[in-house]
């Protein structure tokens, strides 16, 4: 069983293991409220913001600099090394761009202090789907990690997590998407429907997976039971039985040749699929882009068990205090205030402020990227390079039709440990 939101804090997962394993609203929110000396002092202020490359990005720096008044610097690391810095360096960082699932090594350790949500003015404009863990009026999917399961601490200073909504945040919500799979639409020969395409013998030797283990073997076991080959009481959650069957499943299948390649980095599963090596495989929202804008026909294909959740969330490391305190709630907030949203959206991502995201994109992009409308005009990445035509409908539909078919979150489960031992051998294999 699936411990409870409360119990995490002392769970099972090791730290060790963890650290083996692997514009019209830009500008909206500006500094208020301090006493004048203090704003004055915030121009001297630099925040570090640390995380993984795809939400760690330099264009956001930049802006938050020039509408705050003070410095906001990236830093970006892959998934262990942010834990690394968290836990052996956590001065070096400011505020923590982590995902949801990190928060169960932070909180434990003590690395981060608990957000104030008084303090976050846009608090209340936020989506329900981090703080009352409901979209569209119903219930998510709490299979995996779930935001609502922690999102919330009982104190500033909690090493757990509090079983409803308290006053104090353990983060505050950043972007999220539903990640599937990524398809060339063009050379796959058939209609792609579900998860158990990914290990057809149609694509043998022209498919891949990430090679991360927690995000990898969600994909693995929502194609295996989409296939009808296993199935698993909680995909968010599995048991040492059924990480054991999965991975061995896994090794057959690449000792059969079915696996290209197991990529570890975005540009690798931009390569393989750009170059047509892959036609199937586990993929993130902005490489589909980055596909798309070498003129290389690439769909994150939506898929009828649904989508494979994730988030992440600002978090304030615990060293911070007074005027940089301070400094950290004005960037928290700004970063909901629309110009992060509707920069963001363009490599397929969604603001934890909708309404303020969809207000900083033209009526063009509002309606591709939100809406479910055929575009008007061309629609173009972050970077300006052209992605979809005029008529094109984005993969998966409106924002609502994606966010109500999660099926489960990406996730650190219970046997963290073992999985990372386990798909050593796949990896190794």
């Amino acid at each position: 069983m699936k411990k409870s939101a409360k119990a995490i804090g002392t769970g099972r997962v090791s730290r060790r293991s963890i650290l083996k394993g692997g514009a019209a609203v830009a500008g909206t929110t500006l500094v208020t409220g301090f006493p004048t000396v203090w704003a004055q002092n915030l121009k001297d202020v630099t925040l570090n913001h640390t995380g993984m490359s795809y939400s760690t990005l330099p264009d956001i720096a930049r802006q938050a600099s020039e509408d705050l008044g003070f410095k906001v610097e990236m830093s970006v690391v892959d998934h262990p090394g942010l834990i690394n810095r968290m836990i052996n360096d956590p001065n070096s960082i400011d505020v923590a761009d982590m995902e949801i699932w990190q928060s169960k090594i932070a909180v434990p350790q003590g690395v981060i202090q608990g957000v104030e949500i008084a303090k976050v003015r846009n608090w209340d404009q936020l989506t329900p789907l981090y703080t009352a863990g409901t979209f569209n009026g119903k219930e998510v999917s709490r299979e995996g990690d779930a935001p609502i399961e922690y999102i919330y601490l009982d104190a500033v200073d909690a090493r757990g997590f509090a079983s409803g909504q308290t006053e104090f945040a353990t983060f505050v919500p950043g972007v999220y998407n539903a990640d599937t799979l990524g398809i060339r639409p063009d050379l796959v020969g058939r209609e792609i429907t579900s998860w158990a395409d990914l290990i057809s013998p149609d694509f043998k030797g022209k498919a891949a997976i990430q090679n991360i283990p927690t995000n990898g073997i969600m994909d693995a076991m929502m194609a295996l039971e989409s296939a009808g080959e296993l199935t698993y009481g909680d995909k968010g959650n599995p048991t040492q039985d059924e990480i054991q069957k999965t991975i061995a499943r896994l090794i057959e299948l690449k000792r059969d040749g079915h696996w290209r390649a197991l990529w570890n980095t975005f540009d690798e599963s931009v390569n393989l699929m750009a170059g047509g090596e892959v036609v199937i495989q586990s993929m993130w929202s902005p490489a589909v882009t980055a596909v798309q804008t070498q003129n290389v026909p690439c769909v994150y294909q939506p898929l009828k068990e649904g989508y494979r959740g994730w988030g992440n969330g600002l978090a304030m490391m615990s060293h911070l205090d007074g005027l940089k305190r301070d400094a950290a709630y004005e960037y928290m907030t700004w970063y909901n205030s629309g110009w992060v949203g509707g920069f963001i959206a363009k490599q397929g991502y969604y603001s934890a402020n909708p309404e303020t995201a969809k207000a900083a994109l033209s009526e063009n992009e509002r309606g591709f990227f939100y809406e479910g409308k055929a575009a008007t005009d061309d629609i173009t990445s972050p970077t300006g390079q052209k992605t979809n035509s005029a008529g094109d409908v984005r993969d998966g539909g409106s924002y609502e039709d994606r966010f109500s078919s999660v099926a489960v979150w990406n996730n650190l489960m219970d046997e963290a440990e073992f999985l990372y031992s386990k798909w050593n051998e796949f990896s190794a294999a």
